[in-house]
């Protein structure tokens, strides 16, 4: 009876999760028998939503790409809707809480979920259905506003993303780094990307953080608008000590040719995973895996970071374990 109660409460949390659509009921997507053979044939009349975050950002294109291709790869068996978030910190809660199945994540952040620390007071029962493509940190800032590294940003309004997103964190830790303290030595603005944008455009923002692939919409729109009138600077002179909270940082260059500059931009780089809780039916997330993999000339058609996908990679997920559905469609 225990286990039918279960059963019916989490049948509840996925329509409620989805509003009821037409009276239609959700399949449970949770695992039975912990050991049952995995097929990759998810169950009929599944219905998935997927956490994103920021309209303008690539979690949200893709992360509509992947849905409309779930529904394609599985002949409609699931049916994924993507819902716009603040990302990484808020995914995962909202992953855990039920709200939504599937999840893009920062690995820094999923990494801080997995030990239970920074945003998280306990480990969260998460996996990885597979790693996918690496986030490329922008740091932005007015031409005219004297900044030249994180450092000058003391006594600026400066965006950090929004609240409980994976730019947040970083960008947190970033200015940490650079000796400031983010709540005094900064006016933070905790602005979504379309707002940031906005803000650099009529002059009430400085600077800001964005963690995003490449191209970034929003930020493709701000130089456009802006050209000479906003910069990069470089954030690499931080990566050691941000390489002392997580070995997941590592240096990287934005192409000149992504944003029309006239050269190479210094970023650092961080993973990014698709997340899924624990007890997921595996063939659920068999089917989630094959279907990345399998659609990915789909998904690089919407953005170009889907390149970054890559099945000899998916499975280096470190510190967060792979969904054993995931690791079967990877052949582990």
């Amino acid at each position: 009876m225990r286990k039918t109660l279960l059963g019916a409460v989490a049948l509840v949390v996925a329509v409620a999760a989805t509003g009821g659509c037409g009276g239609r009921k959700d399949a449970d997507t949770t695992a039975g028998s912990a050991d049952a053979p995995i097929t990759c044939e998810p169950p009929a009349d599944t219905r998935l939503s997927i956490a994103t975050g920021n309209q303008t950002g690539v979690y949200f294109a893709l992360g509509n790409a992947y849905a409309t291709q779930i529904g394609e790869a599985t002949g409609k068996k699931i049916t994924a809707t993507a819902a716009e978030t603040g990302a990484s910190v808020q995914n995962i809660q909202l992953l855990v809480a039920g709200t939504h199945q599937v999840a893009f994540s920062l690995i820094d952040t999923a990494s801080d979920a997995v030990n239970g620390k920074e945003s998280f007071t306990s480990p969260q029962p998460v996996k990885a259905l597979a790693r996918i493509y690496d986030n490329y940190t922008h740091v932005i800032v007015r031409s005219g506003a004297n900044i030249n590294s994180v450092a000058d940003m003391k006594g600026k309004r400066i965006s950090v993303g929004s609240a409980k997103s994976g730019t947040e964190v970083i960008a947190l830790r970033m200015l940490k780094a650079a000796g400031l303290d983010p709540e005094k030595d900064i006016s933070p603005q905790r602005l979504d990307l379309t707002k940031t944008v906005d803000g650099m455009k009529d002059g009430t923002i400085d600077g800001f953080f964005w963690s995003g692939g490449l191209p970034t919409g929003g930020i493709t729109d701000l130089f456009t608008s802006l050209k000479d009138g906003a910069k990069f600077i470089d954030p690499t002179p931080l990566l050691p000590k941000l390489q002392e909270i997580s070995p997941a940082y590592s240096a990287g260059k934005i192409p000149a040719a992504t944003y029309k500059q006239t050269a190479d931009a210094q970023s650092i780089v961080v993973p990014n995973v698709l997340l899924v809780k624990d007890d997921i039916d595996p063939n659920i997330a068999c089917a989630l895996t094959k279907t990345l993999l399998d659609k990915k000339a789909e998904l690089v058609k919407v953005n170009k970071a889907a390149e970054g996908i890559d099945k000899a990679i998916a499975g280096n997920t470190t510190p967060v374990q792979l969904h054993r559905g995931s690791a079967y469609a990877l052949g582990k």
